[in-house]
């Protein structure tokens, strides 16, 4: 989707952290940067009016400095600020339906010491229009995530249902940045060998198995490697649940996208356990990338 990188800000360092990532991205994309920040009203029994107007003139002042000072570091970009008085996960979504993607950082202001992703991240990743990218706090070194990583991009694939738009936000993010594509597949031995794996399965057995979703993999990722030529793919096949699989995978990685399947039932949740338990647990920022119902 076409669109400008949309990125939350709400003065936390959590959130300027993301908005420099979004503005890298931007940067790679060729897109205009929109930082949107949101400041419902307070409750008149909370606070007297003066304070109320207050709250606003604090939060337009915070989005003003920040849209200046990203300006002045990146004056390539095109870069301009969104006050809103909506909640912030409302704010977010509406900017998303006019985005090509959308940054948050794992959480804000709100939350707990221990808290990794906030409900705002959440929300927006499980149903937003466009791909949501959650940025955490650093890096595995302590250091920001400053959009200036080499590591590889990962992709969570599922051989038997490849899912196109998240390969394809995957790919693409790989050649931008010129780096390797990790191709994530976990499976699980068949059904019929419980057994087989309780008193460890007969390694002939393991690597018939192993090789059969190496070809499936193999299979899937054909179209793709000949549409990307440059992209180097590197397939991972590993014996391990989904969710464990790729936030181990993620300690070596820059970005590793995952999709989210559109819903059975409107009021479904979009975001599964596997997704979920990926943006609490990742070591790298994650793209969660929707899927249109076939």
């Amino acid at each position: 989707m076409s669109g400008p990188v949309v990125a939350g800000v709400d003065g936390s360092r959590r959130s300027l952290t993301a908005a420099e990532w979004a503005a890298r991205e931007a940067a790679r994309r060729g897109a205009a940067l929109r930082l949107v920040h949101a400041c419902p009203p307070l409750p008149r029994r909370v606070s007297p009016v003066p304070g109320v107007d207050a709250w606003q003139n604090v939060g337009e002042q915070m989005l003003g400095q920040t849209v200046a000072d990203f300006r002045a570091r990146h004056p390539e970009l095109g870069i301009d600020g969104e006050h809103t008085g909506d909640e912030p996960a409302e704010a977010l979504l509406t900017a998303a339906a006019s985005a090509g993607l959308l940054v948050v950082g794992s959480r804000g202001w709100g939350g707990f010491d221990g808290l990794a992703v906030g409900s705002v991240a959440l929300r927006v990743a499980a149903t937003a229009d466009c791909p949501v990218v959650t940025v955490p706090e650093a890096r595995r070194t302590g250091a920001a995530w400053d959009g200036t990583d080499t590591d590889e991009v990962q992709l969570g694939f599922d051989a038997h249902a490849p899912a196109e738009a998240p390969t394809g936000f995957a790919f693409r993010a790989a050649r931008k940045r010129g780096v390797p594509l990790r191709v994530v597949h976990a499976w699980a031995l068949p059904p019929a060998a419980p057994s087989a794996w309780m008193l460890t399965a007969l390694e002939e057995d393991r690597a018939m198995w192993e090789d059969q979703e190496s070809q499936a993999v193999s299979d899937a990722l054909r179209p793709w490697r000949e549409s990307f030529p440059e992209v180097t793919v590197v397939p991972d096949v590993i014996l391990l649940n989904p969710a464990e699989a790729l936030v181990r995978s993620s300690e070596r990685a820059g970005l590793l996208v995952i999709g989210r399947r559109a819903p059975a039932r409107p009021t479904e949740l979009r975001l599964g356990p596997v997704a979920h338990a990926v943006l609490h647990h990742a070591h790298c920022p994650v793209a969660v990338v929707p899927q249109p119902a076939p």
